[in-house]
């Protein structure tokens, strides 16, 4: 039996083939976003360089359900995280969403509680959303620990807009979780 607590190791070949080291198959994207939904964490290596490339096709799983009309974030969401690419914000931001998420996988948590002792189908539903939203953030934040190395730099007044107005969104979403859990 495989141990859960080690991410599940996946080799990239030359070829560009993902091979699961603990089945010793074949994967696709599809698989690996299996893994993943199942609580799975995974790590994706380059057989020859040993470079870690798990960011990488995470990013490509969430850009694929993106494009194929399973939306998630939100225009303006993106648009955020695109420009904090190129500002300062660039090292809050991964401790930032990774914040946010935590908050959110906490309410939803104990909404999923409530559900689950109100009608125990729903209850698995929100459990493979959690677990896509954790895909989520380890994409984006590359699975870094919380917190930064330095004190954070002093975010410009752009900066500070962008983020009051993902800190407004995520209130709103809380209130709204909360109304739900009611």
């Amino acid at each position: 039996m495989a141990d859960q607590e080690k991410p599940l190791l996946i080799k990239r070949y030359a070829s560009r083939r993902l091979y699961n080291t603990e089945t010793s198959d074949y994967v696709t994207l599809d698989d690996i976003a299996g893994f993943i939904r199942e609580g799975r964490d995974v790590q994706i290596v380059d057989l020859k360089s040993g470079d870690d490339l798990t960011r990488q096709y995470l990013l490509q799983i969430v850009a694929e359900h993106e494009s194929k009309g399973e939306s998630v974030l939100p225009i303006n969401v993106l648009t955020d995280l695109v420009r904090s690419y190129t500002t300062q914000a660039t090292s809050t931001v991964p401790a930032f969403l990774a914040q946010t998420f935590d908050m959110f996988r906490d309410s939803q948590s104990k909404w999923v509680e409530n559900m689950g002792q109100v009608n125990p189908s729903m209850a698995k539903g929100f459990e493979a959303m959690q677990a896509q939203q954790e895909a989520f953030l380890k994409a984006m934040t590359g699975g870094a620990p919380m917190g930064t190395s330095g004190p954070a730099p002093e975010p410009s007044k752009s900066d500070g807009e962008d983020l009051d107005d993902i800190k407004k969104q995520l209130a709103e979403l809380q209130n709204k979780l909360s109304r739900m859990g009611k």
